[in-house]
């Protein structure tokens, strides 16, 4: 019999739901059925931390007397936005100063949450209004109004296994990949990833309550590049990056054990975030999604030093025991995302469900569907 959202939270209301983590759901279903695991369980904790570099935050830094409407923002020498009225701005991930590329807007944020101070400078062509043209200040959690952090795409549904065939080394958001495949990187949590186990996200969509570095978030619309009508396996699982999420919460109650800054060298700065997302389990159709395992979860391997030409798949089975075989080559794997994290995480939004402090919310927009991508084309002048 299906479930409801409000007899799931009743339950978490009255300490009676039965939480697993997908890791743990998944062991489980090597022995119960998916109608017995639908019967049994009702919430499913899930976790990701990797690398989101579509990632940032909204700062309010109140107003100066006389006030200056800031057109030109630089934080600890870092240029931000400056189009967003007076005193707002909107700090990118990897916002950097080419002459420091180590250090950039994912550093900005993280030192935010840790109360460390920040140098503000700003210019502004003066109005009547705002008079001041230049204001250098110093600004920290304490001093700003509202800081908001606010990832347009986060939480990839899977992602290619990136290798490197050529005779080079190369530089790469998924790290440094070391020629004639002797290495492979993949960035996914496998069945411990929040989209792996709603793949046609049935349950996670505008307002959907959320683990966000920390503290509890809210996923805002479809990520961008949310791509629907990626292949699939038997499994009903997409073999390359496709759907993604946006997702909104408060910077000042995060925590910077779930978001850091990381730089790739010769490539530039990212942010590590944390999220997990609770799946509850309304019917046996979800108790079967949840259910993934690793073997059951293929992924594609794609050459980064050749134009991303698609060399084969593989699954995360593989993928966490080091090891992968491609057309015949054995290559090592390793993670640029953080596994010991992601379970982190799971066991953390459990331990929340568990406890009362944290209830489902019903999606009030679906995802969309039948989405793809469109491509840039540069357009060429005539000669």
């Amino acid at each position: 019999m299906a479930k409801s959202y409000r007899e799931i939270n009743e339950k978490i209301k009255n300490g009676k739901a039965v939480v697993l983590t997908a890791e743990e759901v998944s062991e489980l279903s090597k022995s119960l059925s998916p109608k017995e695991i639908a019967a049994k369980v009702d919430i499913v904790t899930t976790g990701t931390f990797g690398a989101m570099c579509s990632s940032g935050a909204f700062i309010n830094f109140g107003h100066a007397n006389p006030p200056i409407r800031m057109e030109k923002i630089e934080l600890n020498g870092i240029r931000v936005s400056g189009g967003l009225a007076a005193v707002d701005t909107y700090i990118g991930a990897t916002d950097c100063n080419p002459e420091h590329p180590a250090y950039g807007g994912a550093h900005l944020i993280q030192e935010l949450i840790e109360g460390k101070d920040i140098t503000l400078e700003a210019w502004g062509k003066g109005t009547d209004c705002y008079p001041r043209k230049h204001i250098k200040t110093i600004i920290n959690r304490e001093t700003i109004n509202e800081a908001i952090l606010y990832n347009p795409r986060n939480a990839y549904q899977n992602y290619n296994v990136a290798t490197n065939t050529t005779d080079q080394i190369k530089y790469t958001y998924m790290g440094t990949l070391l020629p004639r495949m002797r290495n492979a990187s993949y960035s996914t949590a496998g069945e411990l990833s929040p989209l792996l186990n709603d793949p046609e996200c049935r349950t996670i969509g505008l307002g959907t309550r959320i683990f966000l570095c920390g503290t509890e978030g809210y996923v805002t619309w479809n990520g961008t590049q949310f791509h629907s009508t990626k292949e699939t396996n038997a499994y009903g699982i997409p073999t390359s990056n496709a759907r993604t999420i946006a997702v909104i919460g408060d910077l000042k109650n995060m925590s910077p054990d779930f978001l850091r800054a990381a730089y790739y060298e010769k490539y530039g700065v990212s942010m590590f975030v944390g999220i997990g997302i609770p799946i509850p389990v309304l019917d046996e159709d979800m108790a079967r999604r949840v259910s993934i395992r690793n073997e059951q979860i293929e992924t594609t391997v794609v050459d980064y030093g050749k134009e991303n030409q698609i060399l084969g798949k593989t699954n995360y089975a593989a993928l966490h025991s080091g090891e992968i075989e491609i057309n015949g080559h054995k290559i090592r794997t390793a993670p640029v995302a953080s596994l010991a994290k992601a379970r982190e995480i799971a066991g953390i939004l459990k331990n929340w469900i568990q406890q009362g402090q944290f209830l489902l919310t019903e999606p009030i927009r679906p995802m969309p569907t039948g989405t793809s991508l469109k491509t840039l084309q540069e357009i060429k002048k005539e000669e």
